[in-house]
């Protein structure tokens, strides 16, 4: 049986837009992105705030010594790191972090004139195959 990997969508907005999809993803300003939201029953996390969710709940649970907690700790310490995160949003869609193909090629189609349009300044599609993504290392300190 064929593994099927499942995907994610993530943008990169200017650093203006970022803040207002922050604080108001439906914002005015925002509304070719919200309109699209809507229609694939989506929602944008952005990364940096993504990154923080994540390293709240590994110190609450106790769980710091993994290689992925010590990687986004130290990329939050990273004050180019952060600014570049916290300009990157992931799609949600149906309340899902990563979702199938179909839905994502089909986010994908709609997000793509609003890079042309200037709202979007990158789009690109992830998968979950662990050798497409570059896996933390593991000899970050603490």
């Amino acid at each position: 049986m064929t593994k099927q990997w499942e995907y994610q969508i993530r943008v990169f907005l200017d650093e203006e837009k970022a803040i207002v999809a922050r604080k108001n993803p439906i914002d005015s300003s925002l509304r070719p992105l919200d309109k699209i939201l809507s229609k694939h029953q989506a929602c944008l996390k952005c990364q940096y705030d993504a990154f923080s969710e994540y390293c709240a709940l590994a110190e609450k649970s106790g769980e710091t010594d993994q290689p992925l907690y010590r990687w986004t700790k130290a990329t939050l310490a990273d004050p180019l790191k952060v600014k570049k995160f916290m300009q990157s949003f992931s799609f949600y869609v149906e309340g899902d972090e990563v979702y199938e193909k179909y839905k994502a090629d089909a986010l994908e189609i709609d997000l793509a004139p609003l890079v042309n349009d200037g709202l979007i300044v990158s789009l690109k599609k992830h998968d979950t195959n662990p050798s497409n993504n570059p896996q933390p290392p593991s000899n970050i300190a603490t």
